[in-house]
């Protein structure tokens, strides 16, 4: 696909703020192909002499503010794939916090007033200024009136106005740049940037919806109303709508404050725990989780419970996916590297080519370090990074939601680490990961299994007598066109005559060669 003029030129302004702040100064010119190497040397000619003392989490960090919310938010996502930009680069911009100005009371008023049919009043009982804002939407603090009379506080979260029209112009550019790469370096079609556009694409159209954000919720509420210590908001669905979402509110305190959480009679490694053992029945045994789970959007409630906001960003694992993940770390706990390589084979995560055994070996080189070490000084987020890094060399294609997964576990581990320096990552996962292997491995899982292969087994059969049918309306049909001859309907002949007059040879030829193989078929 050809990429528009437009396009290139907010590109080219981008590069050129990006060479100001110094962003390029980051890049390993080692990884790169000769033309990329002089093309990064010429961009780190416009740096700013300020900049050259800075570190290179603050270069590209202030790069990105410069260039507004919808960098802002590329560079959080380019947070989750350390294998594209880097583990260094990548931890730099998952310190990025989505702090920008507010765009006022007065404007989140109108967006009120307009997607919910009703003034401000009508609907709350108190509207306070903005207290957050990011770079989608900002968080007001209200009161609403109950049908018994009762009060109580909630928050308001209000789109940003006009922000759907500046991510879509944005991510235009993003997909330019995308294709820019993988025509520089072929090499780089592995890493599938388009794909990584293509997803940052459907997480912001997501994220624009606050009705799809209040589902998520609702959907996870469903999920772990019966788990210990873990809860979300209770959504507002009569204040609710595509650009309003309005929630419980919550008191609390943030886990960026340990010394609060201290003083509000909780224990830190007790929390840290239950951190750790939420995130991981959310993603092992539910295959859903939040994936944006900084200190900032987790707090501790009075009666101890961590309570998770901003569901915003969500990710998602198949049973494939959750078995993957419990077998690997089940694996590298039993020292099994084999049975590790087998589940990355039978999933077709590493193409045949390679064997088992290579595999395998490589796999001792990861977890053979980190035996005889004292396990909380051993990061699972850690162990998780360099499996990636190893795949890459056999050739495993990016799974997106495997990184999602992945950075999420560096990011969740980090504030259960910051709440307990001597947190022990392998005894806090060990009941979930272990119950969900018991579970879904065990007697009990396989009977499961069989019995599901049995009721695919009767679906099937009974889609056979229609099978029938259609395979004998098929016969006829080609009984038919072989006693009468076949004939291209008008409308085939026009379209072969309008590629032709266009002059568009490929789609010409694809045309014939769909008449062709269908006379092959029929005549044989």
């Amino acid at each position: 696909m050809a990429i528009r003029p437009a396009s290139l030129f907010r590109l080219a302004a981008a590069g050129y703020v990006l060479a100001r702040e110094g962003a390029f100064g980051i890049v390993d010119l080692d990884e790169l192909p000769p033309q990329a190497v002089f093309m990064v040397r010429a961009l780190r000619l416009l740096e700013r002499r300020a900049v050259k003392g800075e570190d290179r989490g603050t270069r590209i960090t202030a790069a990105l503010n410069r260039l507004g919310p919808s960098y802002v938010k590329l560079g959080q996502f380019m947070a989750t794939r350390p294998d594209f930009v880097g583990e260094d680069v990548a931890e730099a911009l998952g310190r990025l916090r989505d702090e920008i100005e507010p765009f006022g009371e007065a404007a989140a008023r109108v967006v009120i007033a307009r997607d919910l049919g009703k003034p401000v009043e009508q609907l709350y009982a108190s509207f306070s200024p903005p207290i957050a804002a990011a770079s989608i939407a900002q968080v007001h603090k209200a009161s609403r009136v109950n049908a018994d009379g009762s009060r109580d506080d909630v928050a308001v979260k209000v789109l940003r106005p006009g922000v759907r029209h500046r991510f879509k112009r944005d991510l235009s550019t993003f997909y330019a740049g995308a294709r820019l790469v993988e025509a520089m370096d072929p090499a780089m079609q592995r890493l599938r940037p388009i794909a990584v556009v293509d997803t940052l694409a459907r997480s912001v159209s997501l994220e624009m919806d606050l009705r799809l954000e209040a589902a998520a919720l609702s959907e996870m509420a469903e999920r772990t109303k019966g788990d210990p210590g873990f809860r979300v908001p209770k959504v507002d669905w009569q204040r609710t709508s595509r650009d309003v979402l309005t929630l419980e509110w919550i008191d609390g305190v943030k886990l960026s404050d340990p010394a609060g959480i201290e003083a509000a009679g909780h224990d830190l490694s007790e929390v840290a725990v239950r951190l750790m053992q939420s995130f991981l029945r959310h993603a092992v045994r539910d295959g859903f989780f939040h994936a944006d789970m900084h200190q900032g959007n987790l707090f501790v409630d009075p009666a101890g419970n961590i309570v998770a906001v901003d569901f915003g960003i969500m990710g998602r694992l198949g049973k494939a996916e959750r078995r993957f993940l419990a077998e690997i770390l089940f694996g590298f706990i039993r020292r099994d590297y084999r049975r590790i390589a087998e589940v990355h084979f039978e999933a077709g995560y590493v193409p045949p080519r390679h064997t088992v055994e290579d595999f395998a070996q490589a796999l001792r080189a990861i977890g053979e370090p980190i035996h005889g070490q004292a396990a909380s000084d051993i990061s699972m987020a850690r162990l998780l990074t360099l499996l990636f890094e190893i795949t890459e060399i056999f050739d495993m294609r990016t799974r997106p939601e495997l990184l999602m997964l992945q950075k999420t576990m560096v990011v969740v581990e980090g504030v259960a680490r910051s709440l307990d320096p001597k947190f022990d990552m392998w005894r806090a996962s060990e009941p979930v990961v272990g119950e969900w292997i018991e579970r879904n491995l065990g007697p009990v899982g396989k009977i499961e299994e069989a019995a599901s292969g049995v009721g695919a087994f009767g679906r099937a059969a009974a889609r056979v007598p229609a099978l029938i049918d259609n395979a004998a309306k098929l016969a006829g049909r080609l009984r038919a066109a072989t006693e009468e001859g076949i004939t291209l309907s008008p409308e085939t002949v026009e379209a072969i005559g309008r590629a032709e007059g266009r002059g568009n040879r490929w789609l010409t030829i694809g045309i014939w060669a769909v008449a062709v193989l269908l006379a092959i078929l029929v005549l044989r």
